[in-house]
This record gives C-alpha cells, sequence and structure tokens, in this order.
C-alpha cells in the first residue's frame, strides 16, 4: 500500500493553528487569570481556551486520532508511545511571553505517526508566520518552501537557546556550556518560545539550537521542520532518538552539528544523570 501522504491531517492542523492564533491575537494584553502549574511554569485561561479551540477542529477532522495537549495532561500520557497516531499540542507554546505582550509565541501541532513523527505546524501569532512541514515533503513559510542556513562556521554562527526556567539543578552545568557557546558563535539569543527557536532554525535565521528541561509539546512540531528545511535533530549528546521524551534536543543546520554537539553533551550528561557535575 502507498504511504499515506497526511494531506488531510495537514490541512486539519493549519485549520487548527491559524483559529486558534487569530483567537490568541485578540487576547494579547488581556490573557486572563493566570495560574502556576509550577515553578514558573504559567497556564492562563487563553491557553485552555486555545487548548478547546486546537482539539475540536481536530476531532471534526480526524476523529479517530487521540492528542497529547499540554493544560492538563497527565504523567502517564507523557510517554514514549508509538502503539497508534496521536496529536502533540502546545496551545500557546511561550506563555510568559504572552503574559507580557513579548513575541514570539507560537500555536505547535505535530502528528506523531508509527514511530516517528510525520507533521508539524508552528504559527507564530504575531508575525502571522505559519510553518509547515510534513516527513518527506518539504518545509514551507507561509505555503513558501524554506530551508536551513549555510553556515558551516560556528564562528559566524547565530544560535538560539533557553535558559533553565523551571527545573535549576543542572544550571552551572548549563551556564558553562552558555560560557563556550559566547566564545565560539557570533552571538545567542533567548526568544522564550521552543517552537519558535526550532522554526526559526529550520527557515535559516538560526544556525542552531540547545535546550535541556523540555516538554514533548515544546518540540514535536519544530522537530519536524527542522529535518523538513534540511537539517538534523537529536539529543545533545548526538543520539537519534530520545529528544522528543527525553526532556533534551539539539538541532542545527546539519553543517554544524558536530561542532555543537561536542560543547553541549557536558549538559546532556548532567541532565541524563540528575547530577550537576559543575555545581
Amino acid at each position: 500500500m502507498p504511504a499515506p501522504d497526511y494531506q488531510h491531517e495537514l490541512d486539519a492542523a493549519i485549520a487548527a493553528a491559524r483559529k486558534a492564533g487569530a483567537f490568541v491575537r485578540t487576547r494579547i494584553g488581556r490573557a486572563g487569570a493566570i495560574q502556576e502549574k509550577g515553578l514558573h511554569d504559567l497556564v492562563t485561561e487563553t491557553d485552555e481556551a486555545s487548548q478547546r479551540l486546537i482539539l475540536d477542529v481536530l476531532a471534526e477532522a480526524c476523529p479517530d486520532i487521540e492528542a497529547l495537549a499540554e493544560e492538563g495532561a497527565s504523567e502517564a500520557e507523557q510517554r514514549d508511545d508509538y502503539g497508534r497516531p496521536r496529536w502533540i499540542i502546545d496551545p500557546i507554546d511561550g506563555t510568559t511571553n504572552f503574559t507580557h505582550g513579548v513575541a514570539p509565541f507560537c500555536i505547535s501541532i505535530a502528528l506523531h505517526d508509527g514511530e516517528d513523527l510525520v507533521l508539524g505546524v508552528v504559527y507564530e501569532v504575531t508575525a502571522d508566520e505559519l510553518f509547515a512541514a510534513v516527513r518527506g515533503r518539504g518545509l514551507t513559510l507561509n505555503g513558501e518552501p524554506v530551508g536551513v542556513s549555510s553556515t558551516e562556521d560556528l564562528e559566524y554562527s547565530l544560535i538560539t537557546t533557553g535558559f533553565p526556567f523551571r527545573l535549576f539543578w543542572y544550571a552551572e552545568t548549563y551556564l558553562a556550556v552558555l560560557h563556550q557557546f559566547m566564545l565560539a558563535t557570533r552571538g545567542i539569543r533567548r526568544p522564550g518560545s521552543a517552537a519558535a527557536d526550532l522554526a526559526y532554525v529550520a527557515c535559516g535565521r538560526f544556525d542552531g539550537y540547545f535546550e535541556a528541561g523540555i516538554a514533548p509539546w515544546d518540540v514535536a512540531a519544530g522537530i519536524v521542520l527542522v529535518r523538513e528545511g534540511g537539517g538534523r535533530v537529536t539529543t545533545l549528546g548526538g543520539a537519534k532518538r530520545g529528544m522528543l521524551f527525553g526532556g533534551q534536543i539539539l538541532a542545527t543546520n546539519g553543517h554544524l552539528h558536530q561542532a555543537m554537539r561536542a560543547l553541549t553533551e557536558p549538559l546532556g550528561t548532567a541532565y541524563t544523570s540528575g547530577t550537576d557535575t559543575l555545581a
């Protein structure tokens, strides 16, 4: 049988992202009640409403596909489960940015089918930018083909990352790794949305991205974007599996992957072992 092209699912994900994004845009500056799920981990009424909009659109279009969505997800649901297709959804990635009216913040929708991610849509709300990719079909930004940068030397690269903000036991190792990137690159940015980080690597704005302490819905769609944009995604230590549910990720334009992996490996080791070797 021919492999599925996922066009129907892609259309549904784009429709859901645009509908939720349009709603979220109307709520900038009036997010509603803000709660802390955990330390520095915010959820607003707008997050919850956006998630309901996304789930409603996807359920109507694809009633047989289950969903793992950030708000209300149990620990049992956050598992590496290849048994059935499943949407992985972040209704607002970059909630802290959103609550302060600071760009970027994104709607992120991915489809996990079989043993891998097959579809990703990231919609950056403030810039009205929709990144979309299906496995084997390339990456588009607002319908136009785009891809990763051609930078081949860290010295000329612009790197993006995410700071520890929920978990801090690996902070000393993270700071040591960050210091190495300060010395080795042209610059480092921290936009505050993992989905945007990955989308911007995928379209060539950034040359690489690394982070630890992330959740599946933070990165699922972005992983597809980077791969289809011609880049490479692994764990911080270079493993080809484990970045979705393992809490750590390294994404690059491909050219810089080995150089960045060499610098990020201590962070991956510390995060995986649960021991901050420099603390």
